[in-house]
């Protein structure tokens, strides 16, 4: 059977029409794949998700800032599995009161967060400003602590690095503040609110623990539940960082010396 130059045109563009529909079709399966989450509304947790304008430098550096939180649960979180001080766990069990007392204000004050040129959902309120609230909570324990419970020196340079702490976490405490109204997430009147009351908490929170959980911590210490999770008062240590530093070296040198003496047996 012999095929004329016009069927042979029309069978290779039939063959090309299939060849593109079939890549099509494959282009869309890879799209837009036919699977169980196709229709599934998605929401992401905000607990690290900070966004910033895209090539803005400073607002690159405070999105980190506004991160600061999170590495400072990382680290009492880190100081309580190691050390198990009975100051660092009420210090965090403070940390951990005054993000409920947010909560609760921010779900009965229910105050909307700032309006922003783009279709996100935000899932909580605004006020007052957790960010806020959570630093200078903290900062504001940290120099009660530094003053009156750590160990005191006898002269002004002794004590400096207290002094520095301070204005560290003070700035550190600012910049969050700064952050959280420069990139868009709350209102100067919600960071204000949540600065004062964090300061307030603050001081509140350490008077309890200094005045009322603190003569507490030996019987806790000696508690048969406390010396099964190894909790230790370090109330009475004037200088705990060189206590332990002391303390160390000297069993290091006792135990080198007994394995000296069996080795020379």
């Amino acid at each position: 059977m012999t095929l004329s130059f016009t069927n042979v045109i029309g069978i290779l563009a039939s063959a090309t029409t299939i060849s593109g529909a079939m890549d099509d079709a494959d282009k869309m399966q890879t799209i837009n794949p036919d699977n169980a989450y196709a229709d599934v509304v998605w929401n992401s947790i905000s607990l690290t998700h900070v966004e910033y304008p895209k090539g803005d430098i400073v607002g690159y550096f405070l999105a980190w800032c506004s991160l600061l939180p999170i590495f400072t649960i990382a680290g009492f979180i880190t100081l309580i599995l190691f050390r198990r001080d009975l100051h660092t766990i009420s210090y965090f069990t403070g940390h951990l009161l005054n993000e409920a007392c947010n909560w609760i204000l921010k779900h009965m004050i229910r105050e909307k967060r700032p309006l922003r040129d783009r279709a996100v959902l935000y899932t909580e309120y605004g006020m007052p400003s957790s960010h806020a609230q959570f630093t200078w909570f903290f900062s504001t324990y940290m120099v009660f602590f530094l003053f009156i419970r750590v160990y005191r020196n006898h002269s002004l340079m002794d004590d400096l690095w207290k002094y520095l702490v301070s204005i560290v976490c003070f700035t550190l405490s600012s910049a969050v503040v700064y952050s959280r109204v420069y990139l868009g997430y709350h209102t100067f009147g919600q960071v204000s609110c949540g600065a004062l009351l964090g300061i307030f908490l603050g001081a509140l929170w350490f008077a309890v623990v200094q005045l009322v959980l603190t003569p507490c911590f030996p019987h806790l210490a000696s508690h048969p539940i406390g010396e099964f999770l190894m909790l230790r008062d370090s109330t009475l240590i004037p200088h705990v960082m060189w206590f332990e530093y002391t303390s160390s070296r000297s069993e290091s040198r006792n135990r080198q010396r007994k394995v000296t003496g069996r080795k020379s047996q």
